[in-house]
């Protein structure tokens, strides 16, 4: 959803009370912090202007600001402008626009909002300080020092925040490269994976090559707003999107996902023969057609050693070795993996070495999401992505934890593990208990697919109910359903940061709100701004 930027209109402005409320949450500098002020700048009733001012009062630069506040009930942010605005119930949070958010000591900006109700700000916070500069000064933001480098693979900390971009979303869903920019999670991301490229032949190939390179933008569509055009050798589609999304925003990093649940199948014939495999995807991704595009390779084999929609029997170590050759070929560029999250005993996890693999690896991506669905029509009820187990968990080691925890005693390291959070939610219908472990008919229905819903949709006609294991789930009519919401997510990064992991991914992006409340979440709970700039952490632990 583009932001909005409408000022208070004349007409409204000859009831606006003359007055400059200045509510008291914000004082003097009182050391090396950033400060911010709130001023109520006009009421009319029935509703009112507010504005924020951000003080870079220390002796630092400012790398990004993110600005939270309760409203009490009845008082709520209605549009705003310079700032993306997101709410949790009463609690309100505002990260910078972007170009507003470097502020060399002594500069400030600032951010307006119309509003609703009488109440004022309480409980602010300025990247997790006090907001009259009372705090310590750890925000656990740039500070100034050693981030690792510039120019590499992960950002801050080893903190990742990656989503897929499915290149079919064009199509039905409608989804777009501009719609990352609308709402506001390009501000969020560090990384894309696009998705997918073929496995096919013994080498990598294009999927749709109309939506990856040759499909017309206008400009209403485009990143840049520039429309695409037909001259002879003018790259077009998702990846010319992608380019402009990129020089808008020079933080995020681009990878070419190959493979997939429905193209995985290609994976063993190309093993065959590893080099050629590996050069044949160096030569695609690195195409002078689309040269700039991307930033490395993702591989998404379901599953090496072990059956997904076909099975491969190639041994334990085919993993490593895929990756090893893959490494070799693509040098200093990004070279990564999904991997599987079943911890069951004898389960897939245990059929490859990821530890093997993972020393060439940038890092790998922990599918901790699709642990239970309406694929068991009749029951039981169970969250799709639970993060701890519970009593009445169907299947022992379908967890999150259990994952993470198996792959670390391989030898995984930690801070090469990324967190799997899925966009949309998985349902029955039939059911008539509203706590996990209910009895059903079958899938719920789904606007795509049976079974599935995206976030967007369940977050308004099915709202959450209760949470089990660190997920929520919903019940409502003889419908039951689990999914994340930004609560949920927020506290899986909290978690995934107590671990020492490398950050999070999400599949995929058309599922999240307007707003981007779920790509949000996971970037204020793994460090909120601090996820704006890119190191070399990953590259300099192969």
């Amino acid at each position: 959803m583009p932001r909005v930027r409408r000022r208070i209109t004349a007409l409204l402005a000859v009831f606006a009370l003359p007055l400059a409320w200045i509510v008291a949450v914000a004082g003097p500098a009182q050391g090396a912090t950033p400060t911010a002020t709130y001023t109520k700048t006009s009421d009319w009733g029935t509703g009112f202007e507010g504005r924020w001012t951000i003080s870079n009062t220390g002796d630092q630069p400012l790398s990004g600001w993110t600005l939270e506040w309760d409203f009490p009930s009845g008082t709520a942010v209605t549009s705003a402008w310079d700032a993306r605005v997101t709410n949790n119930g009463t609690h309100w949070t505002a990260r910078d626009a972007g170009w507003n958010g470097s502020l060399a000591p002594g500069q400030t900006a600032s951010f307006g909002f119309n509003g609703s109700g009488a109440g004022a700000p309480a409980n602010c916070l300025l990247n997790g300080q006090p907001c009259d500069g009372s705090g310590d000064g750890d925000d656990g933001g740039d500070d100034g020092g050693d981030d690792g480098g510039d120019n590499g693979g992960t950002p801050p900390d080893g903190r990742v925040n990656l989503g897929y971009f499915a290149e079919w979303g064009v199509y039905g869903r409608d989804y777009h490269v501009k719609d990352i920019v609308d709402s506001g999670t390009a501000e969020d991301i560090t990384h894309i994976n696009y998705a997918f490229g073929n496995v096919t032949n013994g080498e990598c190939a294009i999927g749709d090559s109309y939506a990856a390179y040759d499909r017309a933008y206008s400009a209403a569509e485009s990143v840049s707003g520039v429309a695409d055009t037909w001259d002879p050798g003018a790259l077009r589609g998702n990846f010319n999107q992608l380019r402009q999304l990129k020089e808008r925003y020079p933080h995020i990093q681009v990878l070419w996902s190959f493979g997939g649940w429905t193209w995985s199948g290609g994976f063993t014939e190309a093993m065959r023969d590893p080099q050629r495999f590996a050069q044949s995807c160096y030569d695609l991704v690195n195409d002078p057609r689309w040269a700039g595009v991307f930033d490395g390779i993702d591989l998404d084999w379901e599953y090496p050693n072990a059956c997904g929609l076909s099975c491969d029997s190639s041994g334990p170590r085919v993993f490593g070795d895929m990756m090893r050759a893959f490494r070799d070929v693509f040098g200093d560029q990004l070279v990564t993996a999904a991997i599987t999250a079943d911890a069951s005993s004898g389960g897939r996890i245990s059929a490859s070495d990821y530890a093997y693999g993972a020393q060439y690896a940038d890092w790998l991506n922990v599918m901790t999401y699709d642990f239970f669905g309406a694929w068991a029509g009749t029951g039981p009820t169970a969250p799709h992505s639970p993060l701890t187990s519970y009593n009445g968990l169907p299947t022992q080691g379908f967890t999150s934890e259990a994952a993470i925890n198996a792959l670390i005693a391989q030898g995984v390291p930690a801070n090469k593990l990324l967190l799997g959070i899925g966009f949309y939610g998985r349902g029955w219908t039939g059911v008539s208990q509203s706590a996990p472990g209910g009895s059903a008919t079958g899938p719920a229905p789904g606007t795509y697919e049976q079974g599935i819903e995206d976030y967007k949709v369940l977050a308004a006609r099915c709202p959450a109910t209760g949470t089990v294991a660190g997920t929520a789930y919903a019940h409502c009519g003889n419908q039951w359903w689990s999914y994340d919401t930004p609560a949920t997510v927020t506290s899986k990064m909290a978690w995934a940061r107590q671990r020492g992991l490398g950050g999070a991914f999400f599949w995929e992006f058309s599922g999240d709100s307007t707003n981007g409340a779920l790509a949000s979440a996971i970037s204020t709970g793994l460090g909120g701004a601090g996820l704006a700039g890119v190191g070399q952490a990953a590259a300099d632990s192969r």
